[in-house]
């Protein structure tokens, strides 16, 4: 590894490495050969320092399954070696004051946005959602490193009135050291800005593990930090194939010097990671998966119940965790909300490649994405769903598909009892408020909800019932900085963004001083 060879030697690798890789031909290849060379990386970030290794695995553009280059293969060496680096540039991180960290987030953040347009090439050439939503995350993911700018210098303390004359109490918020962060491809800039901002802005110092799908985007947010003079050490990064995944994510939820994991992800490996942490008692934040209701009663504005639809369910083709899993409509309006949804549907979205001006919906990350989507519809419709648009494949083939409606649903079909993470709409018909929160409640998850209404009353009842950590009333999309965003029951632990967002990075002291 690089950093770990003489200064020299380390000089010429990085070099070489800093070099892009051969572009593969095909489609794409105009717009990957648009990639900002000054912003794709190749090699992991350890110390400073970007580092390969004797293996890479590729990268692909899902919208065509070309190559965009190749990635190096970091093992459980090089994970060790990055919690080393965070481990110890952690102190000196810890002791800057509140200020100067706060000013080198927020040089990041004008990074990010000084480079928008290349980072948000970067998202949809690696992940394939549309430029303009690419757009969008870029700005949303640089909002979080501003946020947690300004929450840096907001740390507070306590004073606490002792029971006792000659004593004075003290409580003291510190950082809890190492934090390992390991995010998602859906969002492979604003899953890691959303942690890490938190973590530096109390003090910490981290290791992230990006999704195999999309690396290319945390090793563009490491060459900005590099730029905004975050130290070496602070902000570490270890790419890593499918192969290498659970060598590395074992490394960083057991090592000791790990204080801290942040994941992202399936409830299935959340739960795996929750017991290799187990063995060295780390502090945890979990945001697993999600099975959200959209609810729509009687009362409900139905134009802009089907606008909060759109949105809700068919961002970055519904791959999101958030994203609307199982619509609720109440029997006076169903049928006109399914006629509305239909045709907007028909009408506003349009399936193509990200880089298409035009396009609204682009593929899915991978063929396997694919095949769930057509399973869940196939169970559906076997067991009595009517597919009013959509339900296959798109003609463009590979991972594209057709945005999907489907009604005549029941909560014994696949697509109501898992989460689908796909462009697939299923409408359950409902007579009462009740029944409405009693299906909703019945998933062992609890992330978002959403529910349209006009009746104060019933507004108040169905926020405070529903069990998900977040409720969107008469909105669809409902993600900010400013808000606590994390779930109830299986959809996870602790709170991410907000000003409760950076309490998950630090630990409290209590100190007694006495004899006065």
């Amino acid at each position: 590894m690089a950093s770990l060879l003489p200064r020299g030697a380390a000089a010429v690798r990085r070099r070489l490495l800093l070099r892009p890789a051969p572009l593969a031909p095909g489609p794409v290849r105009a717009a990957s050969q648009a990639l900002s060379a000054a912003l794709v990386r190749r090699g992991g970030l350890v110390g400073g320092r970007w580092v390969e290794t004797a293996a890479a695995f590729p990268v692909q553009d899902p919208a065509s399954g070309e190559e965009l280059g190749r990635v190096s293969d970091c093992g459980a060496a090089e994970a060790r070696a990055a919690v080393r680096a965070a481990h110890e540039a952690g102190a000196a991180w810890g002791r800057l004051p509140a200020k100067e960290r706060s000013a080198r987030l927020r040089r990041w953040y004008e990074l990010m946005m000084e480079n928008k347009e290349e980072l948000a090439r970067i998202i949809t050439a690696e992940n394939g959602k549309p430029l303009r939503e690419a757009q969008g995350e870029i700005t949303y993911s640089a909002s979080f490193l501003e946020w947690f700018a300004e929450e840096a210098r907001r740390i507070y303390g306590d004073v606490i009135p002792a029971s006792a004359k000659d004593r004075r109490v003290l409580v003291l918020k510190q950082p809890v050291g190492v934090a390992a962060i390991i995010t998602p491809w859906n969002f492979p800039s604003a899953m890691i800005t959303r942690k890490v901002g938190a973590a530096l802005a109390a003090g910490c110092t981290v290791v992230v593990k990006p999704a195999e799908d999309t690396p290319l985007s945390a090793l563009a947010l490491g060459e900005l930090a590099n730029q905004a003079g975050i130290p070496a050490g602070v902000y570490n990064v270890v790419p890593c194939s499918r192969q290498q995944t659970a060598a590395v994510g074992e490394v960083l939820c057991t090592d000791p010097l790990v204080s801290k994991i942040s994941f992202t992800g399936s409830t299935a490996t959340g739960k795996i990671l929750l017991k290799h942490a187990a063995g060295t008692v780390k502090r945890v934040s979990m945001e697993l998966g999600g099975h959200a209701p959209f609810i729509v009663f009687d009362s409900a504005n139905v134009d802009r119940a089907v606008a909060g639809a759109l949105a809700s369910k068919y961002r970055n083709s519904g791959q999101t965790c958030v994203c609307t899993n199982r619509f609720l409509v109440q029997k006076g309006i169903h049928d006109e909300f399914v006629e509305k949804f239909a045709k907007a549907i028909d009408k506003e979205l349009h399936v193509g490649n990200g880089f298409d001006a035009k396009t609204t919906q682009g593929p899915l990350i991978n063929e396997k994405a694919v095949e769930k989507v057509e399973k869940h519809i196939k169970d559906a419709v076997s067991q009595g769903a009517s597919v009013v648009t959509g339900g296959k494949r798109h003609s463009l083939g590979k991972n594209f598909f057709e945005p999907t409606l489907l009604t005549n649903v029941t909560t014994k079909m696949l697509c109501t009892q898992e989460e689908t993470f796909g462009p697939l709409a299923p409408v359950i018909k409902f007579d009462t408020e009740a029944e409405a929160v009693a299906i909703a409640n019945a998933a062992n998850v609890g992330l978002a909800g959403y529910f349209y209404s006009q009746d104060p009353a019933q507004i108040w009842r169905v926020a405070e019932q529903l069990e998900v950590g977040m409720v969107g009333v008469n909105e669809g999309i409902i993600s900010s900085p400013e808000c606590p965003f994390g779930g109830v029951k299986e959809s996870g632990l602790g709170r991410e963004g907000s000003k409760y967002g950076i309490d998950e990075y630090l630990e409290i002291k209590y100190v007694c001083f006495g004899g006065l």
